[in-house]
C-alpha cells in the first residue's frame, strides 16, 4: 500500500532516496562540507554522516545566508540531498533549495519526530507530499 502525507510545496521537483532525520537545525555554512555532503559541525546528531542522495529532514536552517550557496555548490557538486524536508522552512534553506533544484516542503501533517531514518521516501514539491510504502514511524 502506497501512503501519503501532505505538506507544503517550496521547491519543485521529486527527488527520492532515504530519510535521514535530524532532530537538530542545520547550519549548511560551516556545518556541512560542500565537496563531500558529510555533516562536520561537532556535536550535531547527524555529525559525520552523508546528505548526499538521502532526503534531508531536519526543523529548520540555521546561520548565515552564505548557507544559501553552500546547498547550491552541493547540487553542482553532485552532493546535494535527493529533497529536503522542514518543519518551517526559512529563507536561507529555501534560495538554496530553489538555486541548487532540489525538492523541498516544509509543514507536514504530522510531527517529523515520527520520521524514522533509513526509510526509502519520494518527495514530490510539485504536490506537496511525500509518499512512501512500509513502516515510517519512529518507534
Amino acid at each position: 500500500m502506497i501512503l501519503h502525507i501532505l505538506a507544503r510545496s517550496i521547491s519543485r521537483g521529486v527527488g527520492r532516496g532515504e530519510l535521514l532525520v535530524s532532530p537538530a537545525p542545520i547550519s549548511f555554512l560551516s556545518g556541512v562540507d560542500p565537496e563531500t555532503g558529510i555533516i562536520v559541525e561537532k556535536g550535531h546528531p547527524l555529525y559525520g554522516k552523508c546528505i548526499a542522495g538521502k532526503v534531508l529532514a531536519f526543523p529548520y536552517g540555521k546561520g548565515s545566508t552564505v548557507g544559501s550557496y553552500v546547498l547550491y555548490a552541493l547540487s553542482r557538486n553532485g552532493h546535494a540531498p535527493a529533497a529536503i524536508i522542514n518543519t518551517e522552512a526559512e529563507p536561507i534553506i529555501v534560495t538554496g533549495a530553489i538555486m541548487g533544484t532540489i525538492p523541498m516542503i516544509d509543514r507536514i501533517d504530522v510531527p517529523m519526530s515520527r520520521l524514522k531514518s533509513g526509510v526509502p521516501v519520494t518527495v514530490d514539491g510539485d504536490r506537496g507530499e511525500i509518499e512512501y510504502t512500509g513502516d515510517l514511524w519512529a518507534e
